[in-house]
């Protein structure tokens, strides 16, 4: 407990309590038909392409859900800081200056998150290619797979093409008094940017 209670522990510390926070808002938000995941995954820029040369592509955005490589780049940081510390001052006596110790967890945490990024980003069954753009994907049903779409607030879905590719997208309804969850049928009717859609309920689902 003193080393987290450390002045020159508080970056990990507070690392530690903002992963503690994101999981209980994602919960909260979860159980009210939402999902902070979804927000910031569209925060972010949804050009696939245009990432992979980035930094952003290098931590695997877009691959990714963004709350999962929070979570693996603040978990990895706090490791890294408080293990220094308490290193250091078993040796010494006495912590690192914050700077120092902020640099090295940093920079111990961006590989991780990289790597463990990487793994999971092979796990998520997905076989999207770049082959077919996003934009053809209007007029194509999808199928709400994760959280509850409102309008502003959209869900994870998955498209299928005639050609027998998949694609991963987010969709949200058009209007205030409609919402879409798990398992619904939707109809894509217009790309809003990247990979996020405007739905509509599928008015054919016997055929489409």
């Amino acid at each position: 407990m003193e080393l987290l209670l450390a002045p020159e522990s508080w970056p990990f510390t507070f690392a530690v309590m903002l992963v503690l926070l994101v999981g209980l808002v994602e919960s909260l938000s979860l159980a009210l038909g939402a999902s902070l995941s979804g927000v910031l995954d569209n925060v972010l820029p949804q050009d696939i392409d245009g990432l992979a040369d980035s930094w952003l592509g290098w931590l695997h955005v877009g691959k990714v859900p963004v709350l999962v490589l929070l979570i693996l780049l603040l978990t990895a940081f706090s490791l890294f800081g408080l293990g220094l510390n308490a290193l250091v001052f078993g040796l010494t006596g006495s912590y690192p200056p914050i700077i120092l110790s902020s640099a090295f967890a940093l920079f111990g945490a961006l590989p991780v998150a990289h790597g463990l990024g990487g793994v999971i980003g092979r796990l998520i069954p997905k076989d999207e290619t770049s082959a077919v753009s996003l934009d053809s994907l209007v007029g194509h049903v999808a199928v709400v797979v994760n959280g509850t779409a409102r309008k502003a607030y959209p869900a994870q879905a998955k498209v299928r093409t005639e050609q027998g590719q998949t694609f991963y997208v987010h969709v949200e309804p058009t209007d205030d008094g409609t919402q879409f969850v798990v398992g619904d049928s939707v109809l894509l009717i217009q790309q809003v940017s990247g990979a996020r859609f405007l739905g509509i309920a599928n008015p054919r689902p016997d055929i489409l």
